[in-house]
């Protein structure tokens, strides 16, 4: 961030290069031990998405608070909330900044309904089958966020008043905001907060969209700018006197995408652009971007068949199949993607805020 406020392009470059093999590196790193990561217990892990709530979250609860509040941004990247955290600083206190390991995928599915049922995905689709909704099935995959809560709260023996809000347009962030003398009767409220993974998925489709963010540094100014002029801004302001307690996190984040990597899977195989779930899948691409699962309760996931596995594309790279590889290879090179394993995606922020 600092480096964008330079004009020192060579520097900049260096940088990239950088990064980019801190990806790699990464990439190694966490493939290395994921599959151990997930079958330990916590702890002796990572925070992984399962334990945010009971990590970050609920140690808060009975500590004196009027009540507390879980905002989940998503889609936040780690970039885009420092950005946004000079907004929140006019108002609030950065009582604690840190990062949290998304599961795999790194996708909305999966993760937040890890997070706010406090499981690996295997255990939900096995506890909860009529709530667990499989990547070839139609339907919503994230209607029972409050129904997994409630059982966590349970789970967890916490005798608490709580709430579970979802804000997906403007009319429901007017409404959010509206509500809030009724939510601070609560012990605990949690709120999802869509917008930026809208603008992520929305900017593979409208070009408005990507002349409007067309790297990580207008995205960046994009996602300050909607949160300078929003409703949730707007209904955090009534908290500032109060005496409450925010934490601000995301189920995953995204990445801009590069390199095509060509699979081939049957009509069964997901459509994610980052990972893919399905029997048979076949790539002749770089083996060093492609991370294969072939026993998916090794991580802890669900499968649709027998033979299922999951392939996961690693730092830049995106799946396309071989019809009409190249419009589609172009279609959706340099847009934001989630699903696969880097740093923009895993690692994501996880801060706590009291008013001032």
């Amino acid at each position: 961030l600092q480096l964008r406020q330079s004009d020192e392009r060579s520097m900049r470059e260096v940088h990239e290069a950088q990064k980019a093999e801190a990806n790699v590196n990464f990439g190694k790193f966490f493939t290395h031990n994921y599959l151990e990561w997930v079958n330990s217990s916590p702890g002796k892990r990572p925070t992984f998405s399962p334990d945010l709530l009971p990590t970050h979250v609920f140690p808060h609860l009975g500590q004196g608070h009027e009540s507390v509040f879980f905002l989940l941004i998503d889609a936040l990247r780690f970039d885009q909330w420092k950005v946004m955290e000079p907004v929140f600083a006019q108002y609030f206190d950065v009582v604690q900044e840190g990062m949290y390991y998304s599961i795999l995928p790194t996708a909305t599915q999966y993760c937040r309904n890890a997070i706010f049922s406090g499981m690996f995905p295997m255990e939900i689709s096995e506890k909860f089958p009529k709530y667990w909704v499989s990547d070839e099935e139609e339907g919503g995959k994230n209607q029972h966020e409050a129904d997994f809560l409630q059982e966590l709260i349970l789970r967890s023996k916490l005798n608490i008043k709580h709430s579970y809000t979802k804000i997906i347009s403007n009319e429901d962030g007017k409404a959010f905001e509206q509500n809030i003398p009724n939510l601070m009767r609560n012990d605990f409220n949690a709120v999802v907060v869509n917008f930026i993974d809208m603008i992520t998925h929305s900017r593979a489709e409208m070009n408005l969209v990507k002349e409007l963010a067309p790297d990580e540094a207008a995205f960046r100014a994009l996602a300050k700018t909607w949160l300078e002029h929003s409703s949730l801004l707007s209904a955090l302001l009534k908290l500032r006197d109060r005496k409450v307690k925010i934490i601000i996190s995301t189920d995953h984040g995204s990445v801009r995408v590069n390199k095509p990597l060509r699979i081939v899977g049957d009509r069964q195989t997901t459509t994610n652009l980052r990972y893919k779930q399905g029997r048979n899948l076949n790539y002749d691409a770089d083996a060093r971007l492609i991370y294969t699962v072939r026993k998916p309760q090794d991580a802890r996931l669900p499968k649709s068949t027998v033979s299922a596995s999951y392939v996961f594309a690693l730092e830049d790279g995106y799946f396309v199949y071989p019809n009409n590889y190249n419009h589609y290879a172009s279609y959706y090179k340099d847009t934001f993607q989630h699903g696969g394993i880097c740093l923009e995606e895993v690692l994501v922020p996880v801060v706590t805020l009291q008013p001032k």
